[in-house]
């Protein structure tokens, strides 16, 4: 297979990855973002923002997989380990729905890029405890707390097995992520989740990517959507309504593949295909 005439499996013309991510923030803290719009004096304990962030591991996961079993999709659902621990009845569920669990750092302000090399390989091996302990193997895949990897983070990936890494915002398609401790999967992630409308209506996400597939199924071949949202929000009604409309809409179009990160990155690596620039796509 040649990069100019890249194409999924199947003949299909266009991949969706459908991205659950599933956040827990340490004890006491809360995101950054949240539907109240009056900040707290610094230093203030932010219960309402603590007790916000909490309802994804308390329900919205739990909702958001009755939606992906009714679409019959199986997707990719980035745990904090720590939301892991918190829930492990709902994650248990999620495999044997057929739902890859990948890695998502400890906590949510557990960040790589805040880490020293030595901090980052141990918090990885702490994230890889947990999923054994939990689902009997280590996770495949890894995506960082706010993308906010290192230098370091792919080659230690790489070094510890993983097969893909998701912090990449600089391709289309997947890449090959060279190092020296072997490659890993680079895989693309979004411009645009659930959180980005939390002050707006909930019609934006919707409109947001049936107008890209729109698009790109007309115009693109060969395309990829990262299709994201996170438990804690996106696991309401609120949005959860418009996350089953996307879907509905989606998989009303033929030839369309909704692939696992793991299923995705190991065709793309048996391809032997190093990187799919968007010149070589349209312009070669």
């Amino acid at each position: 297979m040649t990069q100019t005439s890249f194409q999924w499996p199947g003949s299909n013309k266009i991949a969706v990855m459908v991205t659950v991510l599933l956040e827990s923030w340490s004890d006491g803290k809360a995101p950054s973002y949240s539907p109240m719009t009056t900040p707290l004096k610094p230093g203030t304990y932010d219960r309402a923002g603590v007790t916000w962030a909490s309802y994804g591991v308390r329900a919205g996961i739990w909702r958001i997989m009755r939606i992906l079993r009714q679409h019959a999709i199986t997707g990719t659902i980035c745990a904090n380990a720590r939301s892991i621990e918190l829930a492990p009845d709902a994650v248990r569920i999620a495999v044997s729905d057929g739902h890859e669990i990948a890695a998502h750092s400890y906590t949510q302000d557990a960040v790589m890029a805040y880490m020293t090399r030595d901090e980052e390989l141990a918090m990885i091996r702490r994230c890889s405890d947990v999923f054994v302990a939990h689902l009997g193997e280590k996770p495949k895949g890894w995506i960082s707390p706010v993308l906010a990897s290192s230098n370091d983070t792919a080659e230690l990936l790489a070094g510890e097995g993983f097969l893909w890494h998701g912090d990449y915002n600089d391709e289309d398609l997947p890449r090959v992520v060279k190092t020296s401790q072997g490659a890993v999967i680079g895989l693309p992630h979004t411009d645009f989740a659930d959180n980005r409308v939390l002050r707006q209506s909930p019609r934006a996400y919707f409109d947001a990517y049936k107008d890209t597939f729109d698009y790109l199924y007309a115009n693109e071949p060969g395309s990829l959507i990262n299709l994201t949202l996170h438990s804690q929000f996106g696991g309401r009604p609120l949005i959860s309504s418009v996350f089953n409309e996307i879907l509905t809409y989606l998989k009303s179009h033929e030839a369309v593949w909704f692939p696992r990160h793991d299923e995705l990155a190991e065709w793309y690596r048996s391809t032997n295909i190093q990187a799919v620039p968007y010149a070589q796509r349209f312009f070669a």
